[in-house]
């Protein structure tokens, strides 16, 4: 690239325009290895539908809800769970992506800081849409009847990515710290497991012991969960204040692990 060019690149008139470009590339760069590399993405997809069959065919039964059918209870629960696990392929990658030296070879272009991380997690969001559209034609089949409108259907699935989202970075953080992407992976899971199951995805909380049932109630994926259920299912779980709340830890664990992020990627 010319001097010419770079010194446009970085004059405050283009700055974000071209960081949105390079943001762009890395993204399309990132979702053609996903499409190159099929197996990844079935078997990161089995994974949720196999708790789907399990959880309506083996434990639903044995689960009592109030106000709706178990099935249309699991569903938002399997949702959330799905863009959270799917989160860790974030941390994957860049683990991957710092192992085989790319993300040196990144760093000596001249491109925005920004790209590789914001490229990452816009790819993953864009695999999590997919992930979305399978999951809805499955729990269709195993019997999930969606209360609400299209637009409130449609309002989940945004509260969702934004959730998916921010944990993203906390995960890209994960991914620049670990050695390789195995460590990465077994980073992930235990800071995963708590939060999923001790939450409001599977059981109403009112069957927990007393002492969890204040941590399930208030930690960010039964809010988010919450909120998917109150826009999908309605009726006993509308609760127009869930949907804020989530939006708020959206928006903070965002606010607090971005930075993170950029500064180890900084580092690295």
């Amino acid at each position: 690239m010319s001097d010419i060019a770079l010194s446009e690149r970085t004059s405050s008139n283009h700055t974000v325009r071209y960081a949105l470009q390079d943001i762009g590339t890395v993204t399309k760069r990132n979702l053609i290895r996903t499409r190159r590399i099929p197996e990844a993405l079935f078997f990161s997809s089995l994974q949720p539908i196999m708790f789907v069959l399990l959880f309506r065919y083996v434990f639903g039964g044995a689960i009592p809800v109030q106000g709706t059918t178990y099935v249309n209870y699991l569903m938002p629960g399997i949702f959330v769970q799905t863009m959270c696990f799917g989160a860790i392929s974030t941390s994957i990658g860049l683990a991957e992506d710092l192992q085989t030296g790319l993300l040196e070879r990144f760093r000596a272009l001249p491109m925005s800081r920004s790209a590789v991380l914001g490229g990452r997690t816009s790819a993953d969001v864009v695999r999590n849409i997919f992930v979305i559209l399978l999951m809805t034609l499955v729990g269709v089949l195993v019997g999930f009847r969606p209360a609400g409108t299209i637009a409130t259907y449609i309002a989940a699935c945004l509260v969702m990515l934004l959730f998916s989202y921010a944990l993203m970075w906390g995960f890209a953080l994960i991914g620049l710290s670990a050695p390789n992407a195995e460590v990465a992976q077994l980073m992930s899971f235990p800071i995963l497991f708590p939060l999923t199951f001790a939450s409001t995805a599977f059981v109403p909380v009112q069957s927990m012991p007393g002492w969890l049932q204040v941590f399930a109630k208030n930690q960010p994926v039964s809010v988010t969960v919450d909120a998917v259920r109150s826009l999908m299912v309605g009726g006993t779980y509308h609760d127009p204040s869930s949907i804020w709340k989530a939006i708020v830890w959206s928006v903070g664990i965002f606010l607090v692990l971005a930075p993170l992020a950029i500064r180890k990627y900084r580092k690295v």
